[in-house]
């Protein structure tokens, strides 16, 4: 898939659009979501252009265990790591993804339930 740099969360890694920031380092951000589905909704973003994870290869294994090993960080951090998580990454158009720059979406704070959806 050809890579959109105007795209809303290229636009947040510039610092064009705010976001609620819950950590930064050189791979990636993670923000709050503006539309949450749970108590606890982020996003964990890879600073790496990469639009979804059916584009990955090799060279992006250590960014995509990156990402979830700050997921977790972050859920320790709020509180919520102890009662349960849910990571979800939808790649592709029928998978719902709506913002064509790979993110982990991170849920919590509810009971969420199987199959989601």
């Amino acid at each position: 898939m050809i890579y959109d740099d105007n795209n809303l969360f290229a636009r947040i890694l510039r610092k064009e659009i705010p976001a609620q920031l819950l950590h930064e380092d050189p791979s990636c951000i993670a923000f709050r979501d503006i539309a949450p589905q749970a108590p606890v909704h982020f996003l964990v973003v890879p600073k790496r252009p990469l639009p979804c994870l059916a584009d990955a290869t090799a060279e992006d294994q250590a960014v995509l265990g990156h990402l979830l090993v700050i997921a977790g960080k972050i859920c320790r951090d709020l509180g919520v790591a102890h009662d349960g998580f849910r990571t979800v990454i939808n790649s592709g158009l029928r998978a719902g993804q709506s913002v064509f720059h790979l993110h982990v979406h991170v849920l919590a704070g509810r009971d969420l339930r199987w199959p989601p959806g």
